[in-house]
């Protein structure tokens, strides 16, 4: 009953995640899961997690699991935080670090939950326009002050700043919080985790649920300096002291134990994304340059709106955006080969053909 509703309740727009349809024989293009799977490891872990511990609460700190990835990335555990996907660990961040009394700075072509998060949390807000290119200038934020979040590489773009960008940003910003979202690094981005030793103004967010495979065990985490991390954990302490429960910790060690699985299947990822964009390119798609576990496209004489409709009759399903500046663009996850011979076979019928 909306009259029961908050005002709060009322006045916000949530965030709209890729549809998750029931359609027989779909080719599931539109949330960038990743099409190879966990690790074999990872089951096995999960199995083995699941017996009468289960009856405890898990370890509210994810000692073990904050201890692997901290060996993982050669820091320490206390630089270390986790959450229950990498968006919770977001949100957390804009509530322990970006709500300050000058506004946070970020893309006006990014990850849509951002302005979400400000509004949910009354954050004053800027949106920096990325240039003609679709690209993030460090320059539109060296000269100001205030927190700053971007995405590298940025969604639905997929187009990465170097960590020198991201170097030169943190240290012109010492006096305000920099978070950069990795959610996609590993598919042919700079991490700046390297670089927190330096900053301590600076916390990089990343997920397991791209490049591991992991979407369905929500496990996302920040490395920064302790102090940002001691801030976070202020927050999730008033929130939800145990975000990540044991299956989902056992798992997630159990990927990062699995070194030789993550690189095959990483590189199997941008070997499927470069050839896709060869197939792209033949039916006369314009595409930007990715280093995401997907692609950003248009074709210069039919909608966004219109490819995306005439894929889904054909059961292939892209992300459309409705939305400023990319309406005319479709992003396409990276799946498997099957996958992309599936889509290129609908584009022909759509299109008439290679040009």
């Amino acid at each position: 009953m909306s009259t029961l509703w908050s005002q709060l309740a009322r006045d916000i727009s949530p965030y709209v995640p890729g549809e998750q349809p029931r359609i027989a024989n779909l080719v599931k293009l539109n949330t960038n899961e990743n099409p190879f799977g966990p690790s074999p490891k990872v089951t096995e872990a999960i199995l083995a997690a699941a017996g009468d511990m289960l009856r405890l609460y898990p370890d509210p700190q994810s000692t073990r699991l904050r201890e692997a990835l901290a060996s993982y990335h050669k820091v320490e555990p206390e630089q270390v935080f986790v959450g229950n996907g990498s968006d919770e660990v977001l949100a957390h961040a804009f509530a322990a670090l970006l709500k300050q009394s000058e506004p946070v700075r970020f893309p006006d072509v990014t990850y849509s939950f951002y302005p979400i998060y400000c509004r949910l949390l009354e954050i004053d807000h800027e949106v920096v326009p990325l240039d003609v290119e679709m690209r993030v200038r460090v320059d539109d934020y060296v000269g100001r002050t205030g927190p700053v979040i971007i995405a590298n590489p940025n969604a639905p773009t997929g187009i990465a700043l170097p960590r020198t960008e991201i170097e030169r940003l943190a240290g012109a910003r010492a006096e305000a919080a920099v978070v950069i979202d990795e959610a996609y690094v590993d598919f042919g981005a700079e991490s700046a985790v390297s670089l927190i030793q330096k900053f301590p103004n600076l916390l990089v967010v990343q997920t397991m649920s791209k490049s591991r495979a992991l979407a369905g065990l929500r496990v996302g985490y920040a490395i920064g300096d302790a102090g940002l991390v001691d801030a976070l954990t202020r927050v999730k302490d008033s929130f939800n002291s145990y975000p990540l429960g044991l299956p989902a910790q056992a798992g997630a060690i159990a990927s990062l134990n699995d070194e030789a699985y993550f690189l095959q299947t990483r590189s199997a990822v941008i070997r499927n994304r470069e050839d896709l964009t060869t197939e792209l390119v033949r039916f006369g798609f314009e595409i930007l340059p990715s280093s995401a576990n997907f692609v950003f496209a248009r074709h210069p004489r039919h909608s966004g709106r219109t490819l995306s409709a005439a894929l889904r009759e054909r059961a292939v399903l892209v992300r459309h955006f409705d939305a400023p500046r990319i309406s005319e663009f479709l992003r396409i996850s990276i799946g498997s080969v099957t996958d992309h011979i599936r889509l290129t076979e609908a584009l022909s019928e759509i299109l008439g053909g290679i040009e």
